[in-house]
């Protein structure tokens, strides 16, 4: 039997982990997830998930963790800029098009200080989003970021199961998520 998805349903009722209030204790942040834009000001770190094909982009670094590309944001840096630099130093990637922001988590921190004396305090946004892109190139693995020893385009469904799998399943949920607004957005051109 072909299962299929309501998507008049609401993101929030399809997607429960990536809408559920988070902790992210690495950096003491409480986490949220809105489909709504953040405030550039307050926009810390970008994140994408890159689609080559039917394929999705990870990355595994060292420790073998699989993540997103993407990352913080430099002083002055825009949006576009750290995407472009994020997806060339994570996965050799470059974008093929325009990306299509899905949310972002709004983030408060109770640590004293910003990670990075640039950025705002307590309160910030990690903006996620997806694109079309290419990996023509090894990642450029610069000396203050994730050493990544793979990168991979994989199937949909194996990229959510994967993410999902390394106990933070709303990271799968994103992807669906992303998968699903890319349908949607094909289905209507065609």
């Amino acid at each position: 039997m072909t299962q299929t998805t309501d998507l008049t349903s609401p993101p929030e009722d399809r997607f429960p982990a990536l809408f559920a209030p988070q902790r992210w204790e690495w950096g003491g942040i409480d986490a949220q997830f809105a489909t709504e834009l953040p405030p550039d000001e307050l926009t810390t770190n970008i994140h994408l998930i890159g689609f080559t094909g039917e394929l999705v982009v990870l990355c595994r670094e060292i420790r073998g963790h699989w993540f997103l590309p993407g990352g913080t944001r430099e002083a002055a840096e825009s949006v576009d800029a750290c995407l472009a630099r994020e997806l060339l130093e994570e996965a050799g990637a470059r974008l093929l098009g325009e990306p299509v922001w899905v949310g972002a988590h709004e983030a408060v921190t109770d640590r004293a200080r910003p990670y990075r004396p640039w950025q705002p305090h307590p309160r910030k946004f990690w903006l996620w989003g997806w694109a079309e892109v290419t990996v023509d190139s090894a990642p450029t693995n610069p000396a203050d970021g994730e050493v990544v020893v793979e990168v991979r385009a994989m199937p949909v469904a194996e990229a959510i199961t994967l993410l999902a799998g390394e106990g933070e399943p709303w990271r799968g949920e994103l992807v669906a998520l992303a998968a699903e607004q890319r349908a949607a957005q094909q289905a209507t051109r065609h």
